[in-house]
């Protein structure tokens, strides 16, 4: 892509890695081109949202802590990325005596070890009508290695939302926050922009959303016949998850480049 002219950004709903471990992650894979900077995950979005929403638009507050506390329903990837924002987290470093700050943010991301304990400590907090509730990205489940699947971020936020009578804002794909974050970044021209994604209804509706042409890879979660079957819907809304293009592997794009 680089040979070509092309400049490759990388957007991931993967809220598990910081984006130092997606670059490292990117380097042992071969891709030693990729820097930190080329890679926007939910975690790393989601983190400079609720700077933004908590702190100020100039990420301000003084020493980095008047913006209140972060609850994370996540691993360490995301609550390195929420700390590298510039917040506090709950349960870190709190004052031995006084009051304790108040937590103005429920993130969820994905979370493994999560627990009907920390779904009831993220309802506690979510009764205050101030605290946010964010969520890293919507998709409902990942596919393993052996054909089976895992539940993702939009299951555990599915239980919060009906725990808590809340409604959580969604960071991650088909949001355009992410987008928001590239072009500020990079001042990217969304008609000269391409999304390549395996999936319909976070990769390319994203694109759609964007104004992105978009690509369906179908080596990932997303079926062709799923996309023909939204192209001869009725529906407008199906019809956004419809590709302008198609390819069996990511590897068919090379060829293509110079046409």
């Amino acid at each position: 892509l680089r040979r070509s002219g092309k400049a490759a950004l990388f957007v991931s709903n993967n809220s598990r890695r910081s984006v130092a471990e997606l670059e490292r992650r990117f380097s042992r894979l071969g891709f030693r081109g990729v820097r930190a900077e080329h890679v926007f995950s939910s975690a790393l979005c989601s983190a400079l949202f609720l700077r933004q929403r908590l702190l100020g638009a100039g990420g301000g507050g003084g020493n980095g802590n008047g913006g209140g506390r972060v609850f994370v329903l996540g691993g360490e990837g995301l609550r390195g990325e929420v700390r590298d924002a510039g917040l506090r987290l709950a349960g870190e470093g709190e004052p031995t005596a006084g009051a304790a700050e108040p937590v103005r943010a429920v993130l969820v991301g994905y979370d493994d070890q999560f627990t009907f304990a920390k779904l009831a400590q993220a309802c506690g907090y979510l009764r205050d009508p101030q605290c946010l509730l964010v969520a890293t990205d919507p998709d409902p489940w990942h596919p393993l290695s052996d054909g089976q699947r895992t539940p993702g971020t939009g299951s555990l936020t599915a239980a919060v939302e009906t725990a808590s009578g809340r409604k959580a804002l969604v960071v991650g794909k088909p949001n355009t926050y992410m987008f928001d974050c590239i072009v500020e970044r990079f001042g990217v021209d969304p008609s000269r922009t391409l999304m390549v994604g395996d999936r319909l209804e976070t990769d390319i509706l994203f694109g759609k959303n964007c104004g992105l042409s978009t690509i369906l890879t179908l080596t990932g979660v997303s079926r062709l016949e799923e996309a023909q079957a939204y192209m001869a819907s009725d529906s407008a809304a199906a019809k956004d998850l419809v590709p302008n293009y198609y390819v069996d592997s990511i590897a068919d794009l090379i060829p293509g480049l110079d046409e």
